[in-house]
């Protein structure tokens, strides 16, 4: 198996947990932060939503500057419900899978991407490397910080990589550790919420 289909098939794994996190995320509190240094819900969500797509950054250019004189030219898609921040990660997958599927695992690990702050090099890697830390791990690091914002909205939380308070404890136990977003959470079960084998 090649290289760039295990990133698909990542991706792919991956975006389970951000399509169950975007689908609680609650309307119309974009501008909305649990702390004055916190970054907004929107932005952080539109984060979540666009990842993937930075795959295409990756593969086409050799090195991108995030504070470029002038100030960033990127300006994301605005969003009002949640089923615009679907649609931007579901075409954010697509593109990321297409870019992958057009590659080469050579160009994967034998040429360098750049980042660069101010003009300053912060980082030099294999572009296999900046997928994997700066797109798919950094998918899983911000899909965590929304699903902190949930919870302090009072939403129910779905598992991602193991259970959750709300998904009754874990498997070995009994609870389920992946539910369809559609299925409600067991919170109003009789046995008690534990993360921890009784």
């Amino acid at each position: 198996m090649k290289i760039t289909e295990l990133l698909i098939t990542e991706l792919d794994h991956e975006a389970i947990g951000s399509r169950k996190a975007l689908e609680h995320v609650p309307e119309g509190k974009n501008d909305w932060k649990p702390h004055e240094k916190s970054m907004p819900l929107g932005r952080l969500a539109t984060i979540v939503a666009t990842t993937p797509a930075w795959i295409e950054m990756v593969m086409n250019m050799d090195e991108m500057d995030i504070n470029p004189p002038g100030g960033s030219k990127f300006n994301p898609q605005p969003w009002k419900t949640r089923r615009d921040l679907l649609q931007q990660l579901e075409a954010s997958l697509q593109k990321g899978k297409e870019i992958l599927q057009r590659t080469t695992d050579d160009h994967l690990f034998n040429t360098k991407w750049r980042m660069l702050s101010a003009g300053k090099l912060m980082m030099e890697q294999s572009r296999y490397e900046a997928i994997r830390e700066g797109v798919i791990n950094h998918m899983a690091h911000h899909r965590g910080q929304l699903t902190v914002y949930l919870r302090l909205w009072g939403e129910a939380l779905y598992s991602t990589y193991g259970p959750t308070a709300d998904t009754g404890g874990l498997a070995v136990n009994g609870a389920r550790v992946i539910y369809p977003s559609t299925e409600p959470l067991p919170i109003t079960s009789d046995k008690p919420v534990s993360e921890r084998p009784d």
